[in-house]
């Protein structure tokens, strides 16, 4: 772990808040920064609602938080109608506070439907600038076709309730086939053990390639500290794993610009047929899109 300077927390916060409320013009025209030469691993937490994903993620920061600059960017959802969020996650973090390693910040999901949040890539490029070593990123609850966070994140971490094998059933043609590790949250209710051996028998029926991760099955408790080091423990072997198989950084790398591209055209399209913006054929947005598109190989001409 490098020392850092210390972080400008209110510097941070201002530009969330700004990348936040960026449509895809004005983020055209925010200042391009560099690359850094170190990015944040990227810790994704997901799973249906009231699965005690936000929990999970404040005991595990904690244990995590030790090792260099941690950031916590936990999705809720907006209304619809108003577009408001509660903004719970901060609140059920709260005995975080006071660590000077670590960030957290509660985001609305806007009008997103995949269960992260507007210019969601951004605000992770800029977690990068800031220094950070890892970002726990903690997902909107979700169902089976809400798996666009496989692309933004290192590993990705499913959690799911005793007796909730409903959920598996509704899953397992989505996001429990992208998990690199599972975890049955709550495990001192009734049913723990055989919601594990329900995920055991559907993950085996998937393909695999010689090589290819297997993902565990942990069993986690907020009252059982031990098993909070497992998964921290299980998170590092999945990273170290990854770390060993440059193919698929690359590909990772083309998913992330892909889902990039994806959203800012679907964003401008949505402020087209609102006649919201009238500086839509604004020359940044071309910029924005270039980046987007000269990160994706084709025909089989690598990135530049």
């Amino acid at each position: 772990m490098t020392t850092q300077p210390p972080l400008d927390r209110w510097a941070l916060s201002r530009a969330l808040t700004e990348l936040a409320n960026a449509d895809p013009a004005a983020l055209a025209r925010l200042p391009l920064r560099e690359r850094p030469a170190r990015l944040a691993r990227r810790i994704g937490i997901t799973g249906a609602p009231g699965a005690g994903k936000s929990t999970l993620v404040g005991h595990l920061a904690q244990v995590r938080a030790v090792r260099g600059r941690l950031g916590v960017l936990a999705i809720d959802p907006s209304s619809p109608k108003s577009g408001g969020a509660i903004l719970g996650d901060r609140v059920r973090m709260d005995e975080l506070a006071g660590n000077a390693q670590l960030y957290i910040r509660s985001l609305g999901s806007r009008r997103t439907g995949d269960g992260l949040a507007d210019n969601l890539p951004e605000m992770l490029d800029l977690m990068d600038a800031f220094g950070f070593d890892e970002v726990l990123l903690e997902t909107v609850g979700v169902g089976q076709a809400e798996h666009a966070v496989r692309a933004q994140v290192d590993t990705l971490v499913l959690v799911l309730l005793p007796d909730s094998g409903d959920t598996v059933q509704a899953m397992k043609a989505g996001v429990m086939e992208m998990a690199d590790i599972f975890v049955v949250h709550k495990s001192d209710l009734p049913g723990a053990q055989r919601m594990a051996t329900d995920i055991q028998r559907t993950a085996a029926l998937a393909r695999r390639v010689p090589g290819e991760w297997v993902a565990p099955i942990l069993l986690s408790s907020a009252t059982q500290p031990a098993s909070i080091d497992a998964l921290s423990q299980a998170i590092d072997r999945h990273l170290d794993w990854q770390a060993q198989a440059p193919q698929g950084r690359a590909a990772q790398r083309v998913r992330r610009a892909g889902y990039r591209l994806r959203r800012l055209l679907e964003q401008r399209v949505a402020q087209f047929i609102a006649c919201q913006d009238d500086a839509f054929f604004d020359a940044p947005l071309e910029r924005q899109l270039a980046l987007a598109l000269d990160a994706l190989p084709l025909a089989g001409v690598p990135p530049r």
